[in-house]
């Protein structure tokens, strides 16, 4: 069996359910013209937070989904630290939102797609969890959906290097690329 079957079989319906609303986000980066990247962040089975990617649109190099989707929720709840939480995002996270992720004291991530690039839940770099110079970690399950997340980048970057003739300008490869 495939990870990624694997995955789906352990991943609960909720789980499945709260990726499928950032999927969507996801969609929603896509119609702006950013990698479809899309993220939600839950507590109590709850959404208090969501964002998608917006580094072009709003000149923030550190507009990635899941940065966006904790500032969402730490202006809603009125704290920058969210115990408790669980992140659906679907793209697996660079370092430097596993580096937010941690700060914020996150229960819980939750990825569709790996990325073999930049990843920083197990592809490249393992910051989540099992980085024991943190003071805080927190439990990732990935692949969740995976097929679909991947393959709606995958589509993103075919259609980006449709228009820009003589080649892949994406810098995210996707399992499966």
């Amino acid at each position: 069996m495939a990870d990624n079957d694997r995955a789906l079989d352990v991943a609960s319906d909720r789980d499945v359910a709260f990726m499928r609303e950032a999927l969507a986000l996801a969609r929603r980066a896509a119609a702006e013209g950013e990698v479809p990247v899309g993220a939600v962040l839950v507590r109590d089975g709850t959404v208090i937070g969501a964002g998608w990617n917006r580094p072009i649109v709003s000149h923030d190099p550190t507009a990635h989904a899941e940065v966006c989707a904790l500032r969402d929720a730490a202006e809603r709840v009125g704290n920058y630290r969210l115990p408790g939480t669980t992140l659906y995002v679907t793209l697996e996270p660079c370092p430097m939102c596993a580096g937010a992720i941690v700060h914020a004291r996150m229960a819980r991530v939750v990825y569709g797609a790996s990325d073999p690039r930049t990843g920083a839940a197990g592809s490249v770099f393992d910051l989540l969890p099992s980085d024991a110079r943190f003071n805080h970690r927190t439990l990732c399950d990935g692949g969740v959906l995976a097929q679909e997340c991947g393959e709606l980048l995958r589509e993103f970057f075919r259609a980006r290097r449709g228009a820009v003739a003589g080649g892949d300008d994406s810098g995210v490869a996707i399992d499966g690329d």
